[in-house]
């Protein structure tokens, strides 16, 4: 056991809270952590457990059971959840080469990335304007003989209309795939995101809600997709209980009375989670809830500051939603297309503020260099993504920001605007 735990407490919780206090910098992420993460991430090293183990899976579990899912199965980031999880999709329901997936056209890289790595086509699809998620009404338009999986993206924390997808994927007979790797906690309807679609992916990234550091958390209910992600997770090995010898021997024509452990079922990679990295997120899993409250509550002093200073006239945000839990990954604000400056213009002069900002992602994947000439749909115009690809950015509302971070923010924005009137 871990010896000397006041005095690490002391120090870590000391070394981190001089960091939260020194910088006026309004910062995208930055991870929120004490001493409990710290000193279980020193146990699991001074105990020698290292890679995937019974931290792995308790964190499975605590987290499966946090969104409300049967199964969770662990690995080292959210966009190797997404591969292991098509390729999962693919084996159990018989998807075929130059099958489609339906996808939102403004998201993130490697939601299109897997896709098209494992043989299958992306179907870009609109996004809605006032919630930045895929457009029901422009699904159905896109939907081919070959649509197999709607895959939908829950951006920036802010739930997708799951009334209208369930209904679509009910009508086609689609898998659902549902990407939550920003939206931990989300909910529509007082259920969590990730546990309406026949799988979904999470991403603990240092940058989201809540961090190992590097990590990716697959969830479901079917024991099918939970197995064979097991299997792709750990380079296709078959699955057997290790602690049953009796289990332990595998035969077949050509072999006989062979270790499981180097029997290969399939093609797969080794994208395992380490306990490290477990030991981080079962920490950060009991926080979750207060954490997303403390982004709630300061997306909230913007939006009230944001009307106060009559920014409305500029800006159109993203608050407020009836029947949502949004958890603010980042706070999105669109530039209203009647403004007199670019979005290029304003961030120039936040970012040379101390104010870090991003674009919706990857903007309009179709027009990405990396992806443009490779296979590809497009049934329908993309026009609100090319309008969000120019005129949107987002910033941090982390635990971590204080409130006079927050004002001076508004401040800078204030100054600004003036500039236009």
């Amino acid at each position: 056991m871990l010896k000397n735990k006041k005095f690490l407490k002391k120090y870590v919780n000391s070394e981190l809270e001089s960091k939260k206090n020194s910088s006026t910098t309004l910062t995208l992420s930055e991870p929120v952590f004490n001493h409990k993460e710290i000193i279980s991430s020193i146990d699991s090293i001074i105990n020698l457990n290292l890679s995937q183990g019974k931290k792995v899976k308790t964190f499975e579990k605590n987290y499966s059971r946090y969104i409300g899912t049967k199964y969770g199965i662990a690995v080292n980031s959210g966009s190797s959840a997404n591969l292991i999880a098509i390729a999962a999709l693919i084996e159990t329901f018989n998807i075929k080469k130059g099958d489609e997936v339906i996808i939102p056209a403004a998201t993130f890289a490697t939601v299109a990335m897997p896709i098209i790595q494992l043989g299958l086509v992306p179907v870009y699809v609109d996004v809605n304007k006032d919630n930045l998620n895929i457009d029901p009404k422009k699904i159905e338009k896109s939907i081919s003989k070959k649509t197999k999986i709607l895959m939908i993206v829950h951006t920036l924390g802010l739930a997708c209309d799951m009334k209208a997808i369930n209904k679509i994927v009910k009508k086609h007979k689609l898998i659902l795939f549902e990407d939550c790797c920003e939206a931990h906690g989300s909910m529509f309807n007082n259920k969590k995101v990730g546990s309406f679609g026949h799988i979904s992916a999470f991403s603990f990234f240092v940058a989201h809600n809540m961090t190992t550091g590097e990590g990716g958390m697959i969830l479901t209910n079917n024991s099918k997709l939970d197995l064979i992600c097991r299997s792709i997770r750990e380079f296709g090995r078959i699955n057997f209980n290790s602690k049953n010898i009796k289990s332990r021997w595998f035969t077949d024509d050509r072999f006989k009375n062979y270790d499981k452990r180097y029997i290969f079922q399939r093609l797969g990679y080794n994208m395992r989670m380490t306990e490290i990295n477990a030991s981080f997120g079962i920490e950060q899993l009991k926080k979750l809830d207060k954490f997303n409250a403390i982004r709630i509550k300061n997306a909230n002093y913007l939006n009230d500051n944001f009307k106060k200073f009559n920014l409305n006239n500029y800006f159109n945000l993203y608050v407020n939603f009836p029947k949502l839990e949004h958890t603010y990954y980042g706070f999105p604000i669109l530039i209203k297309e009647s403004c007199k400056f670019s979005r290029y213009q304003l961030i120039s002069f936040l970012e040379e503020n101390n104010v870090q900002t991003r674009p919706l992602f990857a903007g309009n994947l179709a027009d990405q260099p990396g992806l443009r000439k490779m296979p590809k749909k497009i049934r329908s115009k993309l026009s609100n993504t090319l309008i969000l690809k120019e005129n949107l950015f987002f910033i941090g509302v982390h635990p971590m920001i204080s409130k006079r971070t927050f004002d001076r923010f508004i401040n800078l924005m204030v100054n600004f605007t003036n500039n236009y009137k």
